[in-house]
């Protein structure tokens, strides 16, 4: 289908961006790498007649890691993420679960920050972010201000992100420890129908850290502080992660769709968790 009339506007800095946004209010809508909103508009689902699209915005393409903080631009490409060798060094997790999404050509053209801001259940990077304690940087007509990731997302498709705001760049402290993401999914390039990424940190054989998050299984990401407390303080061995498992699940709520019953979601839910923390451990161990 093609989608109806609209006004397409290209800033070049954001403030120009947000002003447009301000001032054409819910009748605007922002474009980054356009796979979630496109297609939407196409099929007449989004109702948008002022585009802003961000692609000029040179400020949005800045990646930086110094020392151990990391700062990542909204419209920094999932190829970026992959190919990027210091990205790569200090946050594998983030490696990891890029060249999980879908596939090629769409990770040419994907921002992080297209990921992240939709709010789509399904998308795997805010349920990452969550495990990194990632903080979101958005810009308003006010100025700037600052969300955790994991006090984000309030439901499917709704986030704490003004209507007049634009997510400007993601945050966060290099992690240290063992990794893990670990996506079901039903065919290369799909949705998850479950995944879990997990952060591991362990002294001797005592895990001194944990972080347990959840995509695709809730109508927002999960992070599991139940899962987490379940590691801490423990050797991590198969009684320890089986009821951090338990206490993972009993924080989601996934729904029957066309990836399968409640039953079935929850029993691969299970499966990649377990997986996920198990593969977290060993690297965190070294082994």
């Amino acid at each position: 289908m093609i989608p109806s009339a609209f006004e397409y506007h290209r800033p070049a800095d954001i403030k120009s961006a947000v002003n447009v946004l301000q001032t054409e209010g819910d009748e605007a809508r922002v474009l980054a790498g356009g796979h979630s909103l496109i297609p939407m508009m196409k099929l007449r689902m989004a109702a948008v007649t002022h585009l802003v699209d961000l692609q000029d915005i040179e400020e949005l393409r800045e990646l930086s890691v110094v020392g151990n903080q990391v700062i990542i631009g909204s419209m920094v490409t999932q190829h970026r993420l992959i190919n990027d060798a210091e990205l790569r060094a200090s946050v594998p997790l983030l490696h990891e679960a890029a060249l999980q999404i879908a596939d090629p050509q769409v990770r040419y053209c994907g921002t992080v920050g297209g990921n992240v801001a939709n709010g789509d259940p399904a998308n795997d990077m805010p349920g990452v972010m969550q495990c990194l304690n990632a903080t979101f940087t958005l810009a308003g007509p006010d100025g700037t201000r600052d969300v955790k990731a994991r006090d984000f997302y309030e439901a499917a498709y709704v986030t704490a992100c003004e209507e007049n705001e634009i997510l400007v760049s993601i945050s966060f402290a290099a992690p240290s420890g063992g990794y893990a993401y670990e996506k079901q999914k039903r065919k290369i390039g799909d949705y998850a129908t479950a995944a879990c990424a997990a952060m591991i940190s362990c002294q001797g054989e005592g895990c001194t850290a944990a972080s347990i998050a959840m995509t695709n299984l809730s109508d927002t990401p999960i992070w599991s502080e139940a899962a987490c407390a379940a590691l801490i303080g423990t050797t991590c061995n198969d009684d320890d992660i089986a009821r951090a498992v338990a206490a993972a699940l009993a924080d989601i709520d996934p729904t029957e769709d066309n990836r399968g019953p409640v039953a079935f979601k929850m029993h691969v839910a299970g499966v990649a968790i377990k997986s996920a923390i198990a593969r977290a451990v060993s690297r965190a161990k070294g082994e």
